[in-house]
């Protein structure tokens, strides 16, 4: 780490010990307690044997608003990454070594609906802020209840309607940056809805890089009786973002403000208007049902449809994707004396189906040469168990496993003669083993061993280079960790996990002259690491009301095993993408007459480019700060400023990895700043 990083975290936990005695009625106020929903029991944080990464509506709105990544770079072993305004990657405990689209080996869920579809996509970059209230992110193989990923999975959550109200935000900020939109909420006995719609724009930093959104989403929550209830959740998003591509480092230290340029008989990304144009409708339906005390069931349908188009700089790519799935989860809980027994099953079922042309791009606009026509088909099946054992003294049990069978189809039309290419892969088990044990009433530890698969994504067999990868193989492993949950007294809570991932056939990304990504396995991978994370709380009387510390931080010695790729041994090499360390810390103070201020700092260590270690992007510390004011009344108003890479560091965030020509760099925004506020009314408000 740098000198810098370290000043920084020596300086915050001064103030910890420095800060001033409180009395009155703010003494009284505590920590948040951290209550999670992950592997199907809403409990909390400190009793959960495993890692879990939790955000909350606060943390969200420490930052401008306009992305999800600031906040979840917050989160020790979380890595998120955007390339451009639109275009995100998103790993936890892993490296980013792209998957279509920017997520990793990681399921996400919408309100308990599954959000990544049967071809293994995830376009994470259709949902709007304002439509996130929480955010789980369990670390580590999640197959026992959530199937095949080796990342984790991510479940997402909508804020609950308590009232009747109308909201409006707005924001406008450096290099074009906008953002409009509001809601409008309806609560009653009945039924609680809500309807919102967020319009954001940017220039973006670079040329080529440009971005539109327009985001619409219905959700109605429907309380039936006493023992049902009813949600449903209507999403669709309208999404453009160009796409600059990389730099080599000369043109990157040259002009990072840049797309890349014209090269030989390639043509620049500016000149084939690279971009990537999705049109998405996802709507789902979760219905909850309580059998009795002790039995309850929840129901979740789900079904999408995606127009994707994505002229590159080598050709253009059109599909049109359909989805449909359904998950239904069935739990039994009994309490007796010195025994609490809770056990969940379940399965999920997703199918997809994508026509797909790759033809030549003209200026932005597809040609008349096709190079490719396939129609895909993905099915994916599980099963799932878990029981979860409580004992007195505060012991814990916990054992889950699932069977996962996944299917893949191709039927290739052009070019011609056609072929038909099929794929299923045997049904996978995958356990996980818990245990905890409470010390007191402050910390508990754990120990957890868990198996994670992944098979790889549609996107990834058949790839850009729109040549199918029939022997491109599943990623499968072991992960084992070991870690506390902590609290010191009433206002220091914290957690740290000790953990290994050994992982065999790691899918890894390669990229050919033109930019098109393919994919190879990497032999084996051990990804050791730790992560820990720690936040202080203390409030005041005076003029300052109430001060926040926190802070996480990750280490990851992450190596290949045995990997030889076209005669090169990269074995024992650091893994291509990853930063040894992270270090991320925040700082909030509230002070009377509703003003706050919110202060970031988030470290990252440099990171191999290439699986031969030979090119390294540099390390970089980013500063950012928003200030404001809360203004209270029939009208609640919050108005703000604020400033991004303070420190206006040169870096690139999202680098092209293994990319041909050494074209890595991805430049991100230098200095930057921006003004919003946002303002709610309520009409049944007391």
């Amino acid at each position: 780490m740098t000198r810098l990083a370290v000043v920084l975290l020596v300086l915050l936990l001064q103030i910890s010990w420095r800060s001033p005695a409180q009395t009155g009625e703010a003494a009284n106020r505590v920590l948040d307690t951290v209550s999670i929903e992950a592997y199907a029991a809403e409990q909390p944080l400190r009793n959960v044997a495993a890692s879990i990464g939790s955000i909350d509506k606060k943390n969200f709105d420490r930052f401008n608003g306009t992305s999800l990544l600031p906040a979840f770079n917050m989160v020790p072993g979380i890595r998120m990454e955007e390339r451009s305004p639109g275009s995100y990657r998103f790993s936890v405990r892993g490296s980013l070594l792209r998957s279509p689209f920017g997520v990793r080996n990681v399921k996400f869920y919408w309100n308990g609906l599954p959000f990544t579809d049967g071809g293994g996509n995830t376009y994470l970059n259709l949902l709007d802020l304002q439509a996130v209230s929480k955010a789980e992110i369990i670390k580590g193989p999640a197959g026992s209840l959530y199937g095949a990923g080796t990342g984790g999975a991510v479940l997402l959550r909508s804020a609950p309607v308590q009232q009747s109200a109308v909201a409006l935000h707005a924001l406008g900020g450096s290099f074009g940056t906008a953002r409009i939109g509001g809601l409008v909420e309806a609560h009653s006995q009945s039924i609680g809805s809500r309807v919102q719609f967020t319009h954001q724009e940017s220039d973006g930093f670079r040329e080529q890089s440009a971005m539109k959104r327009n985001a619409f989403q219905a959700d109605m929550m429907f309380p039936i009786d006493a023992s049902d209830v009813l949600d449903v959740t209507v999403l669709y998003t309208d999404l453009t973002y160009q796409t600059p591509g990389g730099l080599t480092e000369a043109q990157y230290l040259a002009d990072p403000r840049q797309a890349r340029p014209r090269s030989g008989s390639i043509p620049s990304a500016a000149e084939q208007q690279a971009a990537v144009f999705n049109q998405t409708l996802f709507t789902g339906i979760h219905y909850e049902h309580q059998w009795s005390p002790s039995w309850s069931s929840t129901l979740g349908i789900v079904a999408s449809s995606t127009e994707f188009k994505n002229p590159a700089i080598r050709n253009y790519e059109t599909r049109d994707e359909q989805n449909v799935g359904a998950r239904l989860t069935t739990t039994w809980a009994k309490n007796q004396d010195n025994l609490r027994t809770r056990i969940v099953f379940g399965g999920e079922y997703q199918q997809y189906r994508a026509p797909i042309t790759v033809t030549d791009n003209v200026g932005g606009t597809p040609g008349s040469q096709i190079f490719s026509q396939d129609k895909i088909t993905s099915l994916l099946a599980l099963g799932f168990a878990q029981a979860e054992i409580h004992y007195a003294h505060g012991l814990q049990f916990v054992g889950g496993l699932s069977v996962n069978y996944v299917e893949l189809n191709d039927e290739r039309t052009a070019p011609s003669p056609g072929v038909t290419y099929k794929r299923s892969l045997n049904p996978v088990l995958l356990p996980r083993l818990a245990i905890l044990k409470k010390l007191g009433t402050s910390v508990s530890v754990f120990a957890s061993a868990s198996r994670g698969f992944s098979p790889p994504t549609v996107a990834e067999v058949m790839p850009s280079t729109g040549i199918y990868n029939s022997a491109l193989n599943p990623e499968s492993g072991w992960s084992y960790e070991a870690g506390v949950h902590g609290n010191v007294g009433q206002r220091i809570e914290w957690h740290a996990a000790l953990y290994d991932f050994r992982l065999d056939n790691a899918i890894v990304l390669q990229r050919d002259s033109m930019g098109a990504d393919y994919y190879v396995n990497a032999g084996n991978t051990r990804q050791p690491g730790i992560e820990v994370a720690a936040s202080w709380s203390k409030p005041y009387t005076g003029a300052l009301q109430l001060l926040r510390l926190e802070t996480g931080i990750t280490y990851s010695a992450y190596k290949f095993g045995t990997y030889v790729n076209d005669g090169n041994d990269y074995s024992g090499n650091s893994l291509t993408g990853v930063p040894p360390w992270t270090v991320a810390l925040g700082l909030d103070a509230d002070f009377v007459h509703g003003f706050y201020t919110r202060i970031t700092a988030n470290y990252a260590d440099r990171i191999p480019l290439n699986d031969a270690n030979t090119d390294y992007a540099s390390d970089y510390l980013l500063l950012g700060g928003r200030i404001g004011r809360r203004f209270t009344g029939r009208v609640p108003i919050d108005f703000f400023i604020g400033v991004d890479n303070a420190l206006d560091q040169s870096y690139s965030l999202g680098n092209d990895l293994n990319a041909a020509g050494k074209r890595y760099f991805n430049a991100a925004p230098r200095i930057n700043y921006y003004l919003g506020l946002s303002a709610r009314l309520g009409f049944d408000a007391k």
